[in-house]
C-alpha cells in the first residue's frame, strides 16, 4: 500500500516511518494562513489534515477520490493529542480506516 505526507510547505514525502511523521507534524509550530496544515493521503483516497488549535490539533478526514459524494462528506475531530494523531496517520497509513471512521463518526 502506498501513502504520503505533505508538510507545510506542500513538499511530498512518500511512506515515511514514524519519526519522519513526528517531524512533519512538529513542523505545524510554524504554520501560518498560507501554509496552515500538514496531511497524511493513502492510496485508497483517505487523507488526515492536521491543524494546530493551540497545545492540541484538529483534523479533517476526507476521501479526496469521492469529494463530491455526500455520504463521504469531510469530518472533523478536534482536540487530538500529537500522539494521537500519530497513532491515526499510522491506521491510515497501512490503510486501516475502521479505528478514524469510527472516532469520526461516520
Amino acid at each position: 500500500m502506498s501513502y504520503f505526507m505533505t508538510d507545510l510547505s506542500g513538499t511530498y514525502v512518500e511512506e515515511p516511518d514514524e519519526a519522519t511523521m513526528r517531524t512533519i507534524l512538529d513542523g505545524l509550530a510554524d504554520a501560518d494562513d498560507e501554509h496552515p496544515d500538514v496531511s497524511l493521503t493513502h492510496e485508497n483516497g483517505w487523507s488526515l489534515r492536521a491543524f494546530p488549535s493551540g497545545e492540541l490539533l484538529w483534523l479533517l478526514w476526507e476521501n479526496l477520490d469521492h469529494a463530491d459524494d455526500p455520504d463521504a462528506s469531510p469530518r472533523q475531530l478536534s482536540g487530538v493529542s500529537k500522539e494521537e494523531v500519530l497513532r491515526l496517520f499510522g491506521l491510515l497509513a497501512t490503510g486501516d480506516t475502521a479505528e478514524i471512521e469510527r472516532l469520526a463518526g461516520s
